[in-house]
């Protein structure tokens, strides 16, 4: 059954395995999708929505209005239209900055969060079918597969080592032949997660590891690799540079980290047009807000990227000294940072005083002081694999990250 709305290509398939409207559910692939008034025309006098022609209602600054003054200029923007459906600028911006074909390779949704929802939702029949995760990895892959009734196959990264390099075997590094050999055992996974830079690891996972997935002849289903911290990482390490050559990889990013637009919860998906469509097919009509699409647009413009950069810059700089600085503490019990540090953030093993071992409740301790009485909030994520005692602390302001190890400091001598 062909993908409505795909626009036929002679391009051939690679890998020759991989059948996409074999992984797609059947449902799914036969949706006609809703078309809504913008898909049309979106000038003139515009009165096939039933939008409210008089416009909206906030009042302008006055002495009543709790309307912020930094947000003033938004109520200039036509909030009383539904947003452009398709937001092409916006894609073909990106498309420009990752080196991709085409805006056809680009989709993008309210956050990462709603791409992981999607695809689970399009892929994998609820109560049957599976997905394959890698922790300690992003636990909303877990969440969003309980909520759609989906199971979940977990094939841990390599815990061994002393740190992760981000090469084939060091610690955090996805382990291969673990993944084929799950896939063996159940046909019924059609995603394979990948956090790369991983969440909490911060460890890349290799192209090489990626592609000898992709080229996996018993694995008919589509590899995702998320990569919401890629730009914190060294150049030439993202997924990205795949999709052109492989239909069975979605590489998902996102504003929220490098460009640092958290708020305004734009996710992206990079993968070759049958999968965008299908993810487009799916969506709700309208689910890139006007503000977010123009604060997206502004962002990705020639000298906001160039502003982001150097802000990347100055955030893995001030990285190596936060853990320059977290290891000063050492005599205190914190232990050495764990993973390769390619992200906007490390984590660091509180220690048992007598063992000298990673310990979960002195860390609890340590986290719960640090908030409550310090002022100062981390990450807790001792309860992951390999990650037990650990705190994960984002790289923050010159300041903040002064003051994050002072107040460590602080409660290390007393806890």
């Amino acid at each position: 059954m062909p993908i409505l709305g795909l626009k036929p290509s002679s391009k051939p398939v690679n890998p020759s395995h991989f059948d996409i409207e074999k992984v797609i559910r059947p449902n799914i692939l036969s949706l006609h999708p809703y078309r809504c008034a913008r898909d049309d025309y979106q000038d003139g006098i515009l009165l096939d929505a039933n939008e409210n022609a008089l416009g909206h209602s906030i009042p302008r600054q006055t002495n009543e209005s709790n309307i912020a003054p930094e947000l003033q200029s938004a109520l200039d923007l036509n909030l009383n239209r539904y947003p452009d459906p398709s937001q092409d600028g916006i894609k073909e911006r990106i498309a420009s900055l990752r080196s991709i074909p085409g805006r056809d390779h680009v989709f993008l949704g309210v956050g990462s969060d709603e791409v992981i929802d999607l695809l689970m939702r399009v892929c994998v029949a609820p109560g049957k079918e599976k997905i394959l995760i890698t922790p300690p990895t992003y636990g909303m892959y877990a969440v969003c597969a309980q909520v759609n009734d989906v199971g979940v196959v977990k094939v841990n990264l390599e815990l061994s080592g002393e740190k992760g390099e981000g090469g084939e075997d060091g610690r955090f590094s996805a382990r291969v032949e673990e993944i084929k050999k799950a896939v063996d055992a159940d046909p019924s996974i059609k995603l394979i997660f990948l956090c790369s830079p991983g969440n909490p690891t911060g460890t890349l996972i290799s192209l090489s590891s990626v592609r000898s997935l992709l080229e996996y002849s018993n694995f008919k289903g589509i590899v995702v690799v998320d990569e919401a911290y890629i730009d914190f990482a060294d150049a030439n390490t993202s997924a990205a540079s795949l999709v052109n050559d492989y239909a069975n990889l979605c590489v998902m990013q996102t504003l929220s980290k490098s460009f640092g637009l958290a708020a305004i919860r734009l996710g992206i998906a990079l993968a070759q047009p049958p999968l965008i469509q299908v993810l487009t097919n799916t969506k709700a009509p309208y689910n890139i807000s006007t503000p977010t699409a123009h604060l997206a647009l502004s962002a990705l413009s020639p000298s906001a990227i160039d502003s982001m950069h150097q802000k990347i810059a100055t955030l893995t700089s001030s990285r190596e000294g936060l853990l320059a600085s977290l290891a000063s503490l050492a005599p205190l019990g914190l232990g050495p940072a764990i993973g390769a540090n390619n992200a906007n953030f490390v984590m660091v093993p509180v220690l048992n005083h007598a063992s000298g071992k990673p310990d979960n409740v002195r860390s609890q301790k340590v986290y719960k002081s640090l908030a409550e009485e310090n002022g100062v909030v981390v990450r807790f994520r001792g309860g992951e694999a390999g990650c037990e005692g650990c705190l994960r602390i984002t790289v923050g302001t010159e300041e903040e990250n002064k003051t994050v190890v002072e107040k460590l400091d602080q409660v290390l001598r007393v806890l």
